[in-house]
């Protein structure tokens, strides 16, 4: 790419910071950011957890082992995630971690013909058999699915569920950036379309309660409706917790609430 991934601009935010904030939207144990050896990462969300890899260049097996060790007891599945997919759905993490059952210990989606290691799901309890792979200098994912119980997901599968299919129906969360023109490519997309309703003092008569904007942030969002997120001005991501910063990534099907914060925030 020319320059580190996690660090390229998104619409005012970063990659690293965007896919974090989306995978941290679906699970409930620490999110965990596994850096090279001396690599500078830009801002990240407050839960995120940063750890380094032992040895660089080692590919994901390596980068893998490091983030399951991090996890420890905390949780007994992890998601997986590159750090250049802008597209990523928290529908398409939460359809993959819902696929890993007692049965098998890794799901692996299969989409265009193309397994996504980086884009699957993990026992936490294959750190061991990571860690022989990696001194046996095995470091290709293939080695460690051949050492577990592996269940494929394919794309059509995948889209049978209605939810997912309805947000992602191509399936772009597994989309990565590869070179500058992928970058360029996908940066000129429009953002994915949201809806915003103002209330209270902000939903003034001259201006639409409801509106439907296309926005990559929260920020984005606010500005589209001519808001702007500061200490008067609060937000309810889908009727969840009251937020107000503005890199928080937003996807298809998102609904957000501006209030004031003096009357409820």
């Amino acid at each position: 790419m020319g320059s580190p991934k996690a660090a390229l601009d998104w619409h005012g935010s970063t990659l690293l910071r965007r896919v974090t904030g989306i995978v941290a939207r679906v699970v409930t144990g620490p999110v965990v950011v596994v850096s090279a050896p001396g690599q500078t990462l830009p801002e990240l969300a407050s839960r995120a957890e940063v750890v380094t890899d032992a040895r660089e260049g080692r590919g994901p097996l390596q980068g893998l082992a490091a983030g399951l060790e991090a996890i420890g007891d905390r949780a007994q599945r992890a998601y997986v995630s590159s750090t250049d997919v802008p597209l990523l759905h928290p529908r398409f993490v939460e359809y993959v971690l819902r696929r890993l059952g007692d049965d098998f210990d890794v799901v692996l989606p299969e989409i265009g013909g193309y397994r996504q290691p980086l884009s699957a799901a993990y026992r936490v309890d294959l750190l061991g058999t990571v860690e022989e792979l990696i001194a046996a200098d095995m470091i290709r994912p293939a080695f460690l699915f051949e050492r577990c119980r592996v269940l494929h997901v394919d794309g059509e599968a995948m889209l049978e569920d209605r939810t997912l299919a309805a947000v992602d129906p191509r399936l772009e969360s597994v989309s990565n950036l590869n070179e500058p023109a992928d970058y360029e490519r996908a940066r000129a997309l429009p953002g994915p379309e949201v809806q915003v309703r103002r209330f209270g003092p902000l939903a003034r008569s001259d201006t639409p309660r409801l509106q439907t904007v296309r926005a990559w942030s929260l920020g984005e969002a606010a500005a589209a409706v001519g808001l702007a997120l500061d200490e008067h001005i609060v937000a309810a991501l889908n009727g969840d917790q009251i937020i107000r910063d503005s890199q928080v990534p937003l996807v298809a099907g998102d609904a957000i609430a501006f209030i004031a914060a003096d009357a409820g925030g």
